[in-house]
Order: structure tokens, then sequence, then C-alpha cells
């Protein structure tokens, strides 16, 4: 892949045939680089640089990855599996690549915030990179310059490259596949294209099949447009079939070699499988619902109900749509200007490629009734930054040589105003002067175009271009600042969203608010909290009356674990004296799962690098006794932030929705007879619906097959505040521990 700071354009090939008016050239004709292109990419990486590291420590991880980079430090087997725990007992719901390569960077340069960040950080700037010199090579430096700056100020995209996500990574394979791809068409090598293979599979091998969403685009446009002749042309791609084959499935394959007895049990699957994992959870499950995504319906609740405007919803609307409009105008356009240009026509293969990139993802998102976070959208950013600016500069070109043409520029820029407009109304109270701002900008410029359209006066018209531009781009970077600057989104690490709150609901961009759930107040998956539109819920979906999930109930919702927050965001203390999982004081829920989550950072965020009990945790280190897990808890988020506050192994019996099948009563009495583990925490679930979800019959067998030989830890025997009281509430209000000690000689 060729580097933007090359001297010279690549040399295109040239449309010899249109039957629009004024077609365009298939690209940009050779000509010197502009003095200002290269300083213009180095700015736009520095400003990117800035918004994903500012305050970059401050900012609240996602505990589940975390712990399961930590656990890759610590044992080569568990960097292979990706196992949450360095002891190797279950994986996080994802194939290992991305955490492989922060784990890496941690090996060297040590655990923590900024080495686990290094290799996203290096990651986004790669993207904006590559798309820089992929949308160069077709239409120019302009186009380039513009598209960079549309992908570096995504605000979604900002807000995800600050986190430990694998989206990050995840856009960098499917940025660098789809450049090397176009590379492949434009020279006919075979080897580009089987480059582009081995980056969509190491994609897959980021998030499986979301990595695999542009594939359709990338096939359709070698196949239409490549030099070679058909017969070839097929052969390439069934050779570049084979390769991306063998980079996508080797995991899978290698975890299969191994006995089910000699591995982790695959978080995410119902069977312990990673082909289950590809095929459910992270598979038809995210499309269809079910298989750990939720019953469907309603895409998980995180980014409001399916359907074909979801992109343009509360939630949704300011993370990624800011430039939706013009995209299509861009990619409609420009497909009509290319006319009949030859079949290897550049321009028109890219406007292919990258708008076909942009509906794939866009309509996958948006019907997509699983499992939907708002920044799973940061994947629709390259292409449309690449339609804005390789589009863009068509519709420049024809308004300026074709009056025919000269309505589709300013009518792409008048409809991305109106809809900038409506964007930043929505969020009341927040910076009010800039909706009123982008508006008069944006006519000015469109003024200055028509006036300036004709003449000498070409300075006053790239200042009417750099106007539109500047207006175009001032919504998407205020609500991308506001990442930095701010405390992230709903709920940074675990679903971390930009700009302010705008209705949205539970780990939407209205987190921060007590707006309740997107939708109107629905709890995910189909329950209802009795104050959901009050104090919110938690995913997963409780019983109506505001139930938390192992049966304990809230008159004001809350989250798991037990904090009576009056909706306050995990890791915060709620205004009625409880707190969320991971804050500090005690939960007032009745029932098991609440007892000692608040204590336990039984919840998502919370921090990200902790959120324990220092009290237990130090118990429970002191009596170890040699086993090789300090405790077993309910989900992958309690463990996974006990693990962190521990730097010790911790075991999630039934992964992250509380659905795996992980623990079994065989294996744990296994376990404790080998006396590899001693401890087990009762309760504390959540996003399923009780320890292991309601759903999971497993779960209960161990939670009896417990109470039955295992003797309870009393509170006392850890706390050193139990009996006094705490925010208010009284000692009969503080919940009992459900920790269980079990030895060998209980089940001999």
């Amino acid at each position: 892949m060729t580097s933007a700071t090359d001297p010279l354009p690549h040399t295109t090939t040239v449309s010899t045939a249109s039957s629009g008016p004024s077609a365009p050239d298939a690209a940009v004709p050779p000509e010197p680089a502009p003095r200002w292109s290269l300083p213009a990419l180095l700015a736009i990486l520095l400003l990117a640089g800035v918004l994903y590291t500012w305050n970059l420590s401050g900012s609240s991880l996602n505990s589940f990855y975390s712990a399961a980079i930590y656990s890759g430090t610590q044992n080569w087997k568990a960097w292979f599996f990706g196992s949450l725990d360095a002891g190797n007992f279950l994986t996080v719901d994802k194939p290992p690549f991305a955490n492989m390569v922060m784990s890496l960077s941690c090996r060297i340069f040590g655990f923590g915030t900024w080495q686990m960040m290094l290799p996203e950080v290096a990651a986004g700037l790669g993207a904006i990179w590559i798309l820089h010199s992929s949308v160069k090579r077709t239409f120019g430096h302009a186009a380039a310059a513009v598209a960079a700056l549309v992908l570096a100020l995504t605000p979604i995209t900002v807000a995800i490259n600050r986190d430990n996500n694998p989206d990050t990574i995840l856009v960098l394979l499917m940025v660098g596949g789809a450049a090397l791809a176009l590379r492949a068409t434009h020279t006919g090598r075979l080897l580009p294209l089987l480059g582009s293979a081995v980056c969509f599979g190491l994609a897959f091998n980021t998030k499986m099949l979301a990595g695999y969403i542009a594939l359709p685009a990338v096939f359709a446009v070698y196949l239409l447009a490549a030099r070679p002749k058909l017969v070839q042309r097929i052969v390439n791609l069934l050779i570049a079939g084979v390769v991306l084959a063998v980079s996508s499935f080797w995991w899978a394959v290698a975890v299969s070699l191994v006995p089910a007895s000699e591995r982790p049990y695959i978080g995410g699957s119902t069977d312990g499988t990673a082909w289950n994992l590809i095929m459910g959870y992270n598979g038809l499950g995210r499309i269809f619902g079910g298989e750990g995504n939720g019953g469907g319906g309603g895409g998980g609740g995180f980014s409001g109900s399916a359907g074909l405007g979801r992109m343009f919803n509360t939630i949704l609307g300011g993370q990624i749509s800011w430039l939706i409009p013009f995209a299509v105008v861009a990619l409609i356009c420009g497909l009509i200007l290319c006319g009949r240009a030859p079949r290897t026509d550049l321009t028109r293969a890219a406007l292919i490629l990258w708008g076909g990139w942009t509906v794939l993802h866009y309509v996958t998102f948006a019907t997509a009734e699983g499992t939907m976070h708002p920044y799973y959208t940061t994947a629709l950013a390259p292409g449309i930054a690449a339609l804005c600016g390789g589009g863009g500069v068509l519709l420049l070109r024809a308004f300026r040589t074709d009056k025919r043409w000269m309505w589709a520029l300013p009518a792409g820029l008048a409809v991305t105003a109106i809809w900038a407009v409506v964007l930043l109304r929505r969020a009341s109270g927040w910076n009010t002067w800039l909706w009123p701002t982008v508006g008069v900008l944006t006519a000015a410029a469109i003024a200055g175009l028509f006036v300036f359209r004709s003449g000498s006066r070409v300075r006053l018209f790239a200042a009417s271009v750099a106007a539109a531009v500047v207006a175009a781009l001032a919504g998407p970077a205020a609500y991308a600042w506001s990442v930095p600057s701010g405390s992230g989104g709903g709920m940074s690490g675990v679903n971390p969203t930009a700009g302010p709150s705008t209705g949205g609901g539970f780990g939407g961009p209205g987190g921060r608010g007590r707006g309740g759930f997107p939708g109107g107040g629905e709890m995910p998956g189909g329950g209802s909290g009795r104050n959901a539109e009050a104090g919110g819920g938690f995913p997963g979906g409780a019983p109506s009356g505001g139930e938390m999930p192992g049966g304990g109930q809230q008159a004001d919702g809350g989250f798991p674990g037990g904090g009576t927050g009056n909706g306050e965001l995990p890791g915060g203390q709620g205004a009625s004296g409880g707190t969320a999982p991971g804050g500090t004081g005690t939960g007032a829920a009745n029932g098991e799962s609440g007892r000692t989550g608040a204590r336990m950072g039984a919840g998502m965020g919370g921090g990200g690098m902790g959120g324990a009990n220092n009290d237990l945790i130090a118990y429970l280190k002191k009596h170890q006794d040699g086993a090789t897990w300090l405790l077993a808890v309910s989900n992958s988020q309690s463990a996974a932030q006990i693990e962190l506050s521990a730097k010790v192994p911790v075991i999630s019996m039934w992964g992250f929705t509380g659905t795996d099948k992980g623990m079994t009563v065989t294996k744990l009495e296994d376990l404790v007879k080998k006396g590899k583990l001693h401890y087990i925490q009762l309760g504390g679930g959540m996003m399923g619906g009780g320890p292991g979800g309601d759903n999971n019959s497993v779960s209960s067998e161990v939670t009896a097959w417990v109470k039955k030989h295992g003797t309870l830890v009393k509170e006392s025997a850890y706390s050193k505040t139990t009996g006094s009281t705490s925010a208010g509430k009284t000692s009969s209000q503080t919940t009992q521990s459900t920790v269980y000690r079990l030895d060998p000689s209980d089940v001999n």
C-alpha cells in the first residue's frame, strides 16, 4: 500500500466515453502533489491523535476486555484462547486477535491504560492514513484530505478509539482490505487481492462475521472492474477465497483440535465451541436476535428499535448520521456522472466499493434485532468519509463545468446543514449557538459557490468551498470533542458514545440523564421496570416490577448488584443513597443477587480497572490456600473487576450474558476436589436474569449444590463496616454476604 507522501499521484485509467454531462475522468490526471497535501494529512493525524488520547488515563475502559488482556500478559495459553482469566476457565465472547495485539503491547511496556491503548490509537490513526492513500489514488489530494478529516471527526469513531473494545482494530483491518482490493482491481495483480483476503480474515478473527459485512462489495468490484479477463478474475477470486478461509478459520480450527477438557469454555457459545460462537452469538444471533442477543425485535435496547431509520434516531443520530445525506447524494450523482465509462474505470469502481461498504453496513446495523451497541456504527464511518471526499470532488467538478449539474452540490450541502440543525437542536441547552452558525455559514458558502463559480476569483471560490466543509463538519466535530473533554458517553468503557444527552436511554448518548430506555422506557429484552422512565434499569430485560437479576427488587429500577441509585450510571452513587456496581455504599435490593453486587463491582463500567471490595479480596487471598482461582462468580463483569483488583484469576461461571454453561456441578466438584477453587459467590448475576440467567438450568443446579456442600462466609469475617450505617441505611438494611467456602473434605 503506497504512502500519502508519494511525490506524484498515481496514474489512473481515464474515461473515454460518457453519457452524462461533462462526466469526470476516472481519476484526476497525474500532476505534482500540492505542497499542502502532506502537511494537511499530518495535521489531521495530529488532531485525531489529540482526540484519541486527551486525558486518556482518566477514561473508563471496558473491564471485560481489560481482564482478558491482563490474563494474556500472564499466561500464553490465555493469550491464544482469549481467556478472561489466566487460569483459562472461560474466554471472552469474541475471537482473540485484538486482545492479542493489546496483550503484546502490555507484555512489552507493562500493563496499564496507556500500554493497552497504544495499539488502539495506532490503529485509529492507521485507518485514517490508509483511507487517505486509497482515496488520493482515485480522486486526488483534496478528496483524500476531506475523507481523512471526516473519518477523524466522526463522533462515534472518536469515542470507540478511546476504548479497548476490538472495533478500532476491526476498522483498520477492513479499511486495509478494501484499499488493497481496490489496488488489485486497478493493477490486475493477484498479490494485493490476497493481501485483502488476509486483512478480512484477520478482521473475522477480531469480531467474526462483523468483519465480513463489506466483503460482497469487495468481491463485486473486483469481478466487475478488475483488468484481467473474466475467467482469470474468477480464478483469482477463488484463490483469494482460499486465503480468506485460512486466515479466517485458523483459530477456530486450532481451538477445535484441543480437547474440551484442556481448553477454556468459549464464552458466548452454547456448547463451548468456537463454531457455535461464529454461527450463533456472533453470527445470526446478532441479526435475528436470540443466541444470547435477546429475543429480537429491538436490537438489545442499546440503539433503539430495529428499522431502516435507526441510524437517524435520538440515540445514533448524533453518533454517525451527520454526513449520511451528503454521502447518498454524492454516491448517486457520482455513479450517474460516470455514465458509460469503461468497465475498468477506477472512479466508478471506487464509488461502488465505498458505496457498497456504506449500504451493507447501514442495512445490517439498522435491521439487526440482536445486540446492537452504538459503537458498532464506527464501521460505517470509512465508507461515509470516502464518499464525502471522493464524491464531493466529483460534485464540485460537475458544479463548475456543467450548468445541468449546478444543483447537485448545493443540494447536498443544504440537506446536510438541515439535518445538522435537527441533530443539534435535539441536544437541548448544549452549545445553542452552534446550529444557527451552521445554518448561516452553509447559506453563505452556497451563495459564494454560485457567485464565484466562474471567472478568475479562484481564491474566493476556494474560501466558499472551505466554508462549506467547515459548516458540514462543525456538528460532528463538536460531538467528537465532547468525548475527551467530558466523561465519554452514556456508559464509557462498556458502551462508549460521544456528545451530549439527546434523550437516549441505557447505554445511549442520553444515558447520563434519566431518560429511561431507548424506545420510550422499555427495558431491553422486553421487560419493563416499575420505574423504568424515572430510574432506568439494566439490559437483559427484567420482569415487571423492576425485579433485579437473581430476585432482588428495587422501586427505582437501578442496576444489578443492589444499587438503589435513581437511574445513576454504574460506578456512581445514586440520589437515593444506594450505589451502582463499582460504586461505594450499600445496596438495598432484596434477594440474593443484590447482596454483595455493589461491594463486589458486579456490574458494567465502574471505572473499568477496579470496583471490587478490597476487604473481601484481602480475605480471599489470605485464605486462598494454593488454589488456582481466587473466587468463582456468576458473570464476567464481576470476575473481570475482581481480577483486575486482585491480579489473580477469577472464574466467570456463566459468562457475559449469564447464559453460558461454563460451570457445571461436575466441573465444580472436580475443581474443589483438586484444591483449585475454594470460594464461590452466589448472586450478582446480570444481563440474563439471575445467576446464570433464568434460562440456564445448570446455574440452579450449581447454586443448590454449593448451598448444600459449602460453608457460608459471614460478612463479619472480612468486612470492617459490618453493623454500621452507610449512606443513611441502618444495619438492618445492610445485605448479607453470599460467599461460600468449599474444601475437598466437603465433597469426598
